[in-house]
Formats: C-alpha cells, sequence, structure tokens
C-alpha cells in the first residue's frame, strides 16, 4: 500500500516542477528545514483530496478505521478541536440539548455557542487529595437522562487531562439505550485500544502490556482523538471517528469541511500516515515499552516521603498513597471501575510546602524538565511511546532530589506575590477552597447560570476587579491553561467560592485565561 510521506518524498526528488501552490515552491527560505517545504503541497494530480478522498487519503481514513476499530474515520488538521465542533454540530440541531461532563474541553463550549446549545452538566466527583475531577459512573449519566429525557447527545472526557479513564462501555450502553448518541473526548487516548490484546478480546488478556479498549471498541457514536497527544505525530494532528447509524455522516461531512480548512496541511496529514504506520507495525513493542517504563518510574518514586503521585491503576474506593479517595469508598457493588492510564504523571505537592506551580518551576529551572502543566497543588508531567529511557531517569533523579531538600528548594523561590485585590483590601481575605485545575467545584457543586452561554458571550461588559466581582455575571471564559476546562464560563455568576479559587490561583502566579494582568475580569454591565 502505498502511503503519503513516500508520495510526497518521491514527488519533491522528482522531474515536475510546481506550477501550482504553495508559493514557496518547494525551495527552502529562511531558517526553515528544506525538508519540510519540499513535502508541503497542495490538492495537485495524485494527491487526492481530505474533504472528498478517493485515492491515497482515502486508503488512509480506512487504514486509521481498521486500527482503532471504527466504521469511518476522518482525518483532522485542526486538531481536536475541529473534531469536537463538527461531531457536536452534526449530533445536535441548532438549539438542541446537551447533556456534557463540566471538565470538558473549551472547544465543546465554543461549539454549544455556535449552535446555540442548552447545556446539561455532568458533574465527575473530585479526587480531594489531589484537587482534579475522576471519571464519571454510568449510574452518573443513567440519573441525569432520566432527569432530562429531551437531551439528544451525551459529551463525556475520556481520559481526562489527568489521566482518569471512565467506563465507557457501560456509559455507552446506558446512553443507547436511552436513545442517545455518545460522544466521546478522547483527545488523550490516542495510544488507547492498538494492540493486539486490546483489538481482540482485551478484558481477558494476560501479558506485560495490556492496553485498555477504546471508545470506538468500547461502542461510542463519535470518538474524536488527538494524534499528536500520546502518538509520535506533528501538533495539530488528530482524527475523528464515526460508529453505527446514529449519526448522519454526510451532515458530519459538511461540518468538517466547514470547519476545517479547504486547503489541508499535506506536511500534517502525512504525519498521521507516519504515526499511524508506526503502531501499525511496531505498537506492541512501543505500548509495552511505555508500560515497563512508566511502571519502572513510578516504582522508584515511591521511595519519596513528601510528594505524593496519582500513578496507579487506581479502582473506586481504593487507596491512593494508603488514603482512600474522598467520596467514592461508598459505591454500591458492581459499579464499574475508573482507571489511572499510563503515562500520566501527577506529581502532587503533598506535605513538601511547595505548589504544583513551585515543582513545575523548579524542574525547568533547576533541571531543564519542561512539564505539560502546573496547578495550584499538583503539576503534571506526560509520557508517551516517544520518551526515551534518558526522560524517565532524568524524572527521577529531580523529583527524588526535590522531596529530599523541598526545604532547601522553598527557602530558593521565597514567597508569592500577592494578588492585587489584597493589596488594595483588607476586607477581602481568601477562604480555603478545594483545589485543582478543573476548579474544584465542578467536581461538586452545579454552577449559577443566570444567561444563556450565547446570549451572555455577545452582551455588552466591563471590566471588574476580581475582589469586586462576587454575584456577577461572568461576560467571558474564566481558566487554567492548559487544559482550558472553564472555571467561569459565559452567563455563570462569579461566586464567593469561584472569587477566592481564582484569588488564590493569582497568588500562585498560575497561567490564568479570562483574567487580566491588572486583576480585572469582564462581567455583564448591570
Amino acid at each position: 500500500m502505498e502511503h503519503l510521506y513516500d508520495k510526497l518524498t518521491e514527488y519533491a526528488r522528482g522531474e515536475d516542477y510546481p506550477y501550482h501552490m504553495p508559493g514557496h515552491k518547494r525551495r527552502a527560505f529562511g531558517e526553515m528545514p528544506s525538508d519540510v517545504y519540499e513535502m508541503d503541497v497542495t490538492e495537485i494530480d495524485g494527491f487526492d483530496d481530505l474533504h472528498a478522498p478517493e485515492g491515497i487519503l482515502k486508503d488512509l481514513q480506512e487504514r486509521v478505521a481498521r486500527l482503532y476499530g471504527a466504521d469511518e474515520s476522518f482525518c483532522l488538521v485542526g486538531g481536536s478541536t475541529a473534531g469536537i465542533l463538527a461531531a457536536l454540530s452534526a449530533a445536535l440541531p441548532e438549539g438542541g440539548h446537551l447533556l456534557m461532563a463540566r471538565n470538558c474541553h473549551k472547544s465543546a463550549y465554543h461549539a454549544a455557542y455556535l449552535r446555540n446549545l442548552k447545556l446539561t452538566y455532568l458533574l465527575p466527583e473530585v479526587i480531594d487529595e489531589f484537587g482534579i475531577c475522576d471519571g464519571l459512573q454510568p449510574k452518573e449519566i443513567e440519573h441525569a437522562l432520566e432527569n432530562a429525557p429531551d437531551v439528544q447527545a451525551v459529551l463525556i472526557v475520556s481520559p481526562t487531562y489527568e489521566g482518569r479513564i471512565s467506563p465507557v462501555r457501560e456509559i455507552a450502553e446506558i446512553v443507547h439505550a436511552h436513545g442517545k448518541i455518545l460522544i466521546v473526548d478522547e483527545a488523550h487516548g490516542a495510544h488507547l485500544g492498538l494492540t493486539g490484546k486490546a483489538r481482540g478480546n482485551w478484558r481477558e488478556q494476560a501479558g506485560d502490556a495490556p492496553c485498555r479498549e477504546n471508545s470506538c471498541q468500547a461502542g461510542a457514536d463519535l470518538v474524536i482523538h488527538s494524534v499528536h497527544k500520546t502518538l509520535p505525530a506533528m501538533t495539530q494532528t488528530a482524527l475523528l471517528h464515526v460508529n453505527g447509524d446514529r449519526v448522519d455522516r454526510e451532515r458530519l461531512k459538511r461540518f468538517l469541511r466547514i470547519y476545517q480548512s479547504s486547503s489541508p496541511s499535506y506536511v500534517l496529514m502525512a504525519s498521521i500516515d507516519n504515526a499511524v504506520t508506526m503502531m501499525e507495525q511496531d505498537g506492541e513493542k512501543l505500548y509495552g515499552d511505555l508500560v515497563r517504563d512508566f511502571g519502572w518510574l513510578t516504582k522508584e518514586l515511591s521511595a519519596c516521603r513528601r510528594l505524593r503521585f496519582l500513578t496507579e491503576e487506581l479502582e473506586c474506593g481504593e487507596p491512593v498513597n494508603g488514603q482512600s479517595v474522598s467520596g467514592q469508598e461508598d459505591l454500591a457493588d458492581g459499579d464499574c471501575k475508573v482507571r489511572q492510564d499510563v503515562g500520566k504523571l501527577v506529581i502532587h505537592a503533598g506535605t513538601s510546602g511547595l505548589t504544583g506551580q513551585q515543582i513545575y518551576d523548579v524542574l525547568r529551572d533547576r533541571y531543564h524538565l519542561q512539564l505539560e502543566m502546573a496547578a495550584g497543588e499538583y503539576c503534571l508531567a506526560m509520557f508517551t511511546v516517544g520518551d526515551a529511557q534518558e526522560g524517565y531517569r532524568r524524572m527521577r533523579d529531580a523529583l527524588l532530589e526535590i522531596d529530599v531538600n523541598a526545604d532547601e528548594r522553598k527557602k530558593e523561590l521565597g514567597k508569592s506575590q500577592i494578588a492585587p485585590c489584597e493589596e488594595t483590601s483588607g476586607e477581602r481575605q481568601m477562604e480555603a477552597v478545594p483545589d485543582g485545575t478543573n476548579g474544584g467545584r465542578q467536581g461538586g457543586s452545579e454552577p449559577v447560570v443566570a444567561r444563556s452561554l450565547k446570549e451572555a458571550w455577545d452582551a455588552p461588559w466591563e471590566e471588574v476587579l476580581l475582589c469586586d466581582c462576587e454575584g456577577r455575571i461572568s461576560a467571558e471564559f474564566v481558566n487554567l491553561y492548559p487544559p482550558g476546562t472553564p472555571i467561569a464560563a459565559p452567563g455563570e455568576v462569579f461566586t464567593k467560592e469561584i472569587v477566592n479559587m481564582l484569588l488564590r490561583y493569582q497568588t500562585q502566579e498560575l497561567r490564568l485565561q479570562g483574567v487580566s494582568k491588572m486583576g480585572t475580569v469582564r462581567c455583564l454591565t448591570e
């Protein structure tokens, strides 16, 4: 079978002169590598059309579908964002009713804005010790569907940004029993289900590298994967899979044409091809190496006495480093299990006296280890099939040293700056609130919605100091980035809990979107 990257290389080295786009004409300019220019072409003869594939791109998408166990798959060059926008637009009519996990990516909220969707939230439990949202339980979704029978589709995130995997197969059975469409944002799970153990009877297979099934294999109707997140592919590469007949595929293709460029990058599509080929040929070994090396790392890190890690294959109600997961101890027999994905190293400050941002900063500045993100009490390191053993060794050495010398590191870093509100008002005191990148409250309490998302995002607004915005209605999304899940969305009320949380994040110098450098947020004019 002909591969896209081979055909691009052959064309670049042939005698054909390019009287076509792009304007660089396959010649290197400036400091960009010549190989990139050589592979960057357009929809010329023999290279197919992503929006109406009949040849080499059609073959690629069919290979992708076979690899993931999907009925049909589509290559995306606009990241999982394009896939989520297209999936929600195709699955629901304009003004439709979506049941969605509150910890969904901001692109899901953008789709709700564009299609004026009515939103009902699923609120995942929070693992209190770590301040992150857990996976969803099937019974939670069944209860929500019984209370909102007019819902047309359900959107969940699995794995979550921090690696929590929900029991998608059981969730799919419940959603379909209610006659609804299940969409799974599995952006962080492009590595799932690609070994023989997963493509066969994964539940009963044993071995050194058991691989969990992906959401296509579990029965979801629409599944989105970011190839670049956990596989060796370039940024912006993603996949959208469709299964069964609950989703109109022609409608889905229409929205893909709307949300994606009419001039898709052949460099990115070749990167998808290359990653898929690698997993087809060497997936068993690559995934096996990941499981082995990550297991070695977590075993080595068990020597830490102050830092804590959420890494083990945790079942609901089982202990995390000796402590039960809050809120999960009383699950009835037969409830499905939430698991922790391999490769997501959640590093919690524990009793070190450091913040998540400080651990992140020390790892970057002192040890030259760049992590994925930092939150109030933890930070996140990602390991994939692309990591060399050196990466595991360096992380082990750095964390063991930080664990021993935490007090020293804390003195070096000094005290964080005070948030602007505290400098100007002695009356405003921050109170203890749940921590975590998902905003804590999202897992425990329903947001107070005063206006619809679409209405609020289009309404007049004004800048208000964060310490003065309690009771006001947000006109913008406010979130930590990454990952970009909202603490407050347009139309929602800034409660005391949210304000205290944002003040705390400001003090910890985390990356807050929606809060200006002057410490203001956008609120609807009164």
